[in-house]
């Protein structure tokens, strides 16, 4: 008993530091892709097109790649077990892919054919580690207060790496003053040491825990099955509110991510000036509203229905999303500092609407396990939680071209080639290349930066109104109908124990006559 409380304890200190870098190299290679692209590599409209289409098809890829990679680590048989072999290995290469592009000597064409290659090893690389990270938890404890410590605390992990990168990257390299004197360079130095700092951590994970059952042998009562995406159709389709989540989430995911995508820190530059502390704020400050939301929720999912809930929350959203819009417009008679902060505080509210939405939509989709259950007898968890993850990347695909059209649209390469350009000029000091590129932006035309601020503004409020209508007509597995659920199946299993589908008729005869059969033997009067 000691033992095991021992290695409980090792697990929950050991396996959540891992995922701190993991998340690390992850934000700065989501959001800050497209950023180093355009400051760097002066590519012109043909050439972001291509790279465009690469992201979003290797997206796309990386999506359907998740059950593959599963499958094979499921099948997995080494001295160290199934899971840790693919951690180390898909940390290393992934390291390595992602220091490659952003140290990357080419140009031009080159540099696309570079990121082709590149970007597709990526999409391989992170789900090695990433679906094997994961993968973990059910093999480390079959306690369900233990498996709840271990997820919590790996997402708290998850977030102080993301949110760390968001804050440094642009005050790094972006600004009058980035690491090694230009943006490439920064870039470079920056990619690197995440890289180290992410082997270092995994490395507490893959020395540090014990798993119970390094070599994967089958428990009794455990299914070796991997979902398919064949599985994974079959689901949604046959689980009518399940089928609905996915819409929804799916409109609510690319509407959600469009300001974090890239063209807030773009219209942030261009709008406020060329430093990237500024965008590390308004980021910040925006992601800090979801932090006291994560707190809350649980106390005023107690008092108020989910739908209530979403009716609140868009109307904060509307709030914000609106007042960012005036601010935009009329925010040129306002003192610089004071029209950024009260954009800032309209996207924190924008963003607090938005993730309300995101946690009863994860409440929602997790809800339709008992329901799947009640219908088909098959409860398929590791289906319908796959799901999620599975949009989130098909959203980030969609946002990934809805960005890049955005840049084409309003232009922004003119101006981040022409701010690359004085970046790399070494006969300028420091201060000159300020001056120059704060002369740079303070001439772009109005019409672009209130055109970007337009589409990451009521776009995603179009979408999150979209996906609110959706909810409120369509997903008809409220609380009182999910309790009633939860309660024919406690009494399903109290009457058929092990039941393995639904009942069928001839069982709930069988089961009826077993109830009468005592009184049908109980003693007659005479005996």
């Amino acid at each position: 008993m000691d033992e095991n409380l021992k290695m409980r304890k090792r697990n929950l200190i050991a396996y959540p530091l891992g995922t701190v870098g993991r998340d690390g190299i992850y934000q700065l290679f989501t959001n800050f892709l497209l950023t180093f692209v355009l400051l760097t590599k002066g590519l012109d409209i043909a050439q972001i097109s291509v790279i465009t289409v690469i992201m979003v098809i290797a997206r796309v890829f990386d999506a359907v790649n998740d059950p593959v990679m599963g499958y094979i680590i499921e099948r997995t048989r080494t001295r160290w077990g199934k899971f840790k072999p693919w951690l180390a290995i898909g940390m290393v290469t992934t390291s390595l892919v992602v220091i490659s592009i952003f140290t990357s000597p080419f140009t031009g064409w080159g540099f696309v054919v570079h990121f082709g290659i590149a970007y597709f090893l990526y999409s391989i690389t992170y789900t090695m580690h990433d679906i094997s990270y994961w993968g973990m938890v059910p093999a480390l404890s079959s306690d369900a207060d233990t498996r709840n410590n271990l997820t919590s605390r790996a997402i708290l992990c998850a977030g102080i790496g993301g949110t760390l990168l968001s804050m440094l990257v642009p005050m790094l390299t972006v600004g009058s003053n980035p690491v090694g004197g230009s943006a490439k360079t920064a870039f470079g130095i920056v990619s690197i040491v995440v890289c180290v700092i992410a082997l270092i951590f995994i490395s507490v994970t893959i020395f540090g825990v014990i798993e119970p059952n390094p070599h994967g042998e089958k428990k009794e009562g455990e299914s070796k099955k991997h979902a398919s995406i064949k599985d994974v159709v079959g689901t949604v389709l046959k689980n009518r509110p399940l089928m609905w989540m996915v819409i929804i989430f799916l409109i609510q995911q690319i509407g959600n991510g469009l300001i974090g995508g890239g063209v807030g820190s773009m219209y942030v530059y261009f709008s406020y000036g060329y430093e990237g502390g500024l965008y590390s704020l308004f980021s910040t400050i925006g992601v800090a509203a979801t932090a006291v939301l994560m707190v809350i929720y649980p106390i005023i999912s107690k008092k108020f229905e989910r739908k209530q809930i979403m009716k609140f929350m868009m109307l904060v959203s509307a709030v914000g999303y609106i007042l960012m819009i005036a601010i935009g417009i009329i925010g040129t008679g306002l003192p610089n500092m004071v029209s950024f902060w009260l954009m800032t505080i309209g996207y924190m509210l924008s963003n607090f609407g938005q993730y309300g939405f995101y946690l009863v939509m994860m409440i929602s989709i997790l809800n339709t396990v008992e329901y799947n259950e009640y219908h088909s007898g098959h409860r398929e968890e590791a289906i319908i939680t796959s799901t999620r993850p599975f949009l989130t990347k098909l959203a980030s695909a969609i946002i990934i071209a809805f960005t890049s059209i955005t840049y084409i649209i309003c232009r922004v390469t003119d101006v981040t080639n022409s701010i690359q350009t004085i970046d790399t000029n070494v006969e300028l000091t420091a201060e000159e290349k300020a001056v120059e590129i704060s002369n740079l932006l303070n001439g772009v035309d109005s019409s672009q930066k209130l055109l970007m601020l337009l589409l990451m503004t009521i776009v995603p409020f179009v979408l999150m109104f979209i996906s609110f209508v959706l909810y409120m007509k369509k997903y008809e597995l409220t609380e009182k109908e999910y309790d009633r659920i939860v309660e024919e199946l406690r009494i399903r299993h109290e009457k058929f124990p092990g039941l393995d589908g639904l009942p069928t008729p001839e069982m709930e005869a069988e089961y009826e006559a077993s109830i009468k059969e005592p009184m049908d033997e109980s003693p007659t009067e005479s005996e």
